[in-house]
């Protein structure tokens, strides 16, 4: 089993410089991620983007759909901000014979206390479980995109 990961930034990988939250995107921390895991299963990282998702445009969308279509992996996880995280899952619903899990966290990976390493453990068994279709993986629970919007107040996604 293969697995491309596709890292689009969001706070997954921000890296904060002071109090006042000035930050910026910084290298894709899934690879962290998996070497501390020792994961035993072959993996591609591609970064694609490095953006906030507030900030993500739909050619950015459009980009990341292009990089999916064109990826010969049929498991595909997508790290990626989590406010328009459901945007760019329902760009991606009508792509054929492949599963796509789009995750992403509320703190950044690189903090002590972060929800990303438990996230991205998520969506690897979600993609090497689940048949085709794409996936939101978020707070110990799966999501279609079309049918899930975030819930900023109580920081976790929902079912609509």
């Amino acid at each position: 089993m293969k697995i491309h990961f596709i890292a689009t930034g969001g706070t997954i990988d921000k890296v904060y410089f002071d109090a006042k939250s000035e930050y910026h995107i910084g290298s894709p921390q899934v690879l962290e991620v998996l070497k501390e895991a020792g994961v035993a299963f072959e993996y591609e990282i591609e970064p694609v983007l490095a953006k906030d998702s507030l900030e993500m445009t739909d050619a950015d969308r459009q980009t990341i759909r292009e990089r999916v279509l064109a990826s010969p992996c049929e498991r595909i996880v997508i790290t990626h901000g989590t406010d328009t995280m459901a945007d760019t899952g329902r760009l991606l619903c009508d792509v054929p014979g492949k599963t796509i899990v789009l995750t992403g966290a509320m703190q950044p990976a690189r903090f002590r206390s972060t929800d990303a390493t438990f996230n991205i453990g998520m969506a690897i068994g979600a993609v090497s479980s689940l048949p085709p279709g794409v996936y939101l993986s978020m707070n110990g629970r799966l999501f279609d995109p079309r049918k899930v919007r975030k819930n900023r107040d109580k920081q976790c996604f929902e079912e609509v």
